[in-house]
């Protein structure tokens, strides 16, 4: 029988939260949402204009650093799971602005673990097995060489601003399993793509660019090597991981598709020909792409071993990268007005009306 769970979804009005919520809202009808989300520039509150709030669904516009508001979360709404997406999660504006990575993957994540601690762990707390699952990426490991694979055992070995924020918010949601028995557990995925995906992220630039005939900009000699996740194979783990994994362990979520970035650049152009026809000079969107100066610091290559979900959890991911990919480009080009208004910056004034 599948417990019935009050779960706390932060940030989930972002690209993989709201595929989660979606994912939940389908499969798991006893599950209710509290949706905790600031609505920074990757929170999208059309993401999930199809739920109704309700029995099994509330929005909360909110910072997950604002400990009031966290605390009266908890006990308001008796949470007593927390999937916490929320993060700034792009490499270059972590570069360019690590404070607000700063707070936001650590502080806010501390808040969170502070809330929970109390919540469940006080003598008189009723919560019956509380969980608190802390979603996190693969960047924290680091760079790998040419072969090889990160393992829940990989040494952490961050990189940029972004991946050292949350390479702390892991230790952090370690730390409280091992030190007060908080019931933590944690995930480290790889490049998650798909439905939804602000178009700051590779995929999604490419297409759009692509499909408006501009430049394509390709980071370096266009190499480095990424794993790439379906975003609802993602979903899907977690889930998994909520209802069969072993409190206090970490599961990597990995997709089996290693692609340099040229690779993926080049498939999106030969799909993008192949649907719209050539350019209007005659020539294919290969002819788009321009190599400019490396990221610094830029890891050359990610890949995941998730040999532990598969043989303790049975999970494996159920989506090539070719299938995924058509599927992700189907997805824009069904919702081209979605992405136009995210581009524009349009979709802010709908929740800005809503929420001031």
């Amino acid at each position: 029988m599948e417990k019935r769970r009050t779960v706390l979804v932060t940030g989930g009005c972002g690209f993989i939260g709201a595929n989660f919520i979606h994912l939940v809202n389908r499969t798991r009808p006893d599950w209710r949402v509290v949706n905790l989300d600031l609505l920074t520039y990757a929170g999208n509150l059309s993401n999930l204009e199809a739920l109704a709030e309700g029995d099994r669904y509330r929005f909360v516009k909110g910072d997950i650093a604002d400990a009031e508001l966290v605390n009266e979360l908890f006990a308001g709404e008796r949470i007593d799971t927390v999937v916490h997406f929320a993060a700034e999660s792009h490499v270059d504006r972590s570069i360019i602005g690590p404070a607000e990575f700063i707070r936001t993957n650590i502080f806010g994540t501390f808040t969170l673990l502070e809330a929970a601690r109390k919540a469940w762990l006080d003598g008189a707390s009723d919560i019956a097995d509380p969980q608190f699952l802390h979603v996190s990426t693969d960047e924290v490991f680091g760079s790998l060489g040419e072969n090889g694979y990160f393992t829940e055992t990989t040494a952490y070995d961050p990189r940029s601003p972004y991946s050292a924020s949350k390479a702390s918010s892991d230790h952090l949601a370690s730390a409280y399993f091992h030190t007060y028995g908080l019931p933590v557990l944690i995930t480290n995925c790889s490049n998650n793509y798909g439905p939804y995906q602000f178009p700051e992220k590779l995929i999604p630039l490419i297409f759009n660019n692509s499909r408006q005939g501009r430049e394509l900009p390709v980071y370096g000699d266009g190499k480095n090597v990424r794993d790439w996740l379906y975003v609802a194979d993602h979903c899907q783990a977690i889930v998994e991981v909520l209802e069969k994994g072993e409190t206090g362990k970490t599961y990597n979520i990995g997709g089996n598709n290693e692609k340099t970035n040229i690779e993926v650049v080049t498939l999106i152009c030969d799909m993008l020909d192949e649907k719209l026809g050539k350019l209007s000079g005659g020539g294919d969107r290969r002819s788009l792409i321009r190599f400019v100066t490396d990221r610094l610091g830029h890891d050359r290559r990610y890949a995941i071993d998730s040999t532990r979900l598969k043989e303790e959890i049975g999970w494996q991911p159920s989506v090539t990268f070719e299938q995924g990919i058509g599927m992700t480009i189907d997805w824009y080009f069904a919702n081209q007005q979605w992405l136009d208004t995210v581009i524009d910056g349009s979709y802010q004034e709908y929740y800005n009306r809503m929420y001031r």
